[in-house]
């Protein structure tokens, strides 16, 4: 009776042994599954395309950085020669150092009332509950469905009836105009995806409604300033058509204008054309190095949900 009870355990010991080694290759044969294949293709195609990302700007720099002979017999070879004559006669008979000073007259005013104006406006329509808020909204936000081209004509005279035309005010004016919209609607997406625990918190301490948006609310929102801020500023420095419209007598010509005529006057001469160009797209590039921490956080905080 002994043995044969002995016998049955060691049966059912044997026969779960197959079970267990079964186990152990499913489990390795799953490990084997989830573990990430190099993904070369993935690599090559971003590699590809960052290489046709690139290659017009390291032209432009590889242009303006060659002597104006070099430009002429060998425009597609890169940093074949070094010369910064290029850049001196686009600064002096280009006139790129005046276009460069009035691109930052027009653009920084119009950024920093586009993002000021645009905060305050996002956090009332966020926060603030008030008669005809989502309505008054709509119509803020419906300055992004209508196209500039079929108003800027009529704009054109009530500038000029009004003594605004060709003049730094005016065409700030309407760069502020022009991002308003889109602002008011950005940080109000950026304002409703803040807790509303800590706006709560505030009001039961005390603070005034002043005080709930200046020591509470703005600085949970620089990461969507940031954000706004290089938005606006890009939209602005690459603004084409409102110099182009506005500010006819060239006086306050920015570097969009000033390209655009340095191109139609000196149209054969590519190195001061290239640094011209460079000297437009520099200033870009520096802001975004900048604040690209900024924008970053920006979108991953949730500020283009709503």
């Amino acid at each position: 009776m002994a043995n044969t009870t002995l016998g049955s355990a060691t049966k059912r010991r044997t026969d779960t042994r197959p079970a267990a080694t079964d186990e152990r290759t499913d489990l390795a044969r799953m490990r084997r599954l989830r573990k990430p294949k190099p993904q070369v293709g993935r690599h090559v195609l971003l590699a590809v395309l960052a290489l046709f990302t690139l290659f017009p700007v390291l032209l432009v720099i590889s242009t303006t950085l060659k002597t104006p002979e070099d430009v002429r017999v060998n425009p597609f070879g890169f940093f074949s020669t070094i010369s910064p004559q290029n850049i001196i006669d686009a600064w002096t008979v280009g006139r790129f150092s005046d276009y460069l000073l009035n691109s930052i007259l027009l653009t920084v005013p119009s950024t920093i009332l586009v993002v000021v104006f645009s905060t305050m406006a996002g956090y009332t329509f966020a926060r603030l509950p008030f008669r005809g808020r989502t309505p008054l909204f709509y119509l803020v936000v419906l300055g992004l469905l209508v196209p500039f081209f079929t108003y800027m004509i009529p704009l054109y005279f009530q500038l000029r009836s009004m003594g605004l035309l060709d003049t730094l005010l005016g065409a700030v004016l309407l760069l502020t105009s022009g991002g308003l919209s889109f602002g008011t609607f950005f940080m109000r997406a950026f304002f409703s995806d803040l807790p509303v625990e800590l706006e709560q918190a505030a009001r039961v301490d005390g603070a005034s409604e002043l005080q709930i948006f200046l020591r509470v609310m703005l600085p949970l929102a620089r990461s969507g300033m940031g954000a706004l801020t290089v938005f606006t500023f890009l939209g602005n420095w690459n603004n084409f058509l409102i110099p182009l419209l506005y500010l006819p007598g060239g006086d306050f010509r920015p570097l969009t204008s000033g390209l655009y005529m340095f191109t139609g006057g000196r149209s054969l001469d590519i190195g001061p054309l290239a640094a011209g160009t460079l000297i437009t797209i520099l200033p870009i590039i520096v802001l975004f190095i900048v604040l690209q921490r900024q924008v970053t956080q920006g979108f991953l905080s949730g500020a283009v949900k709503g």
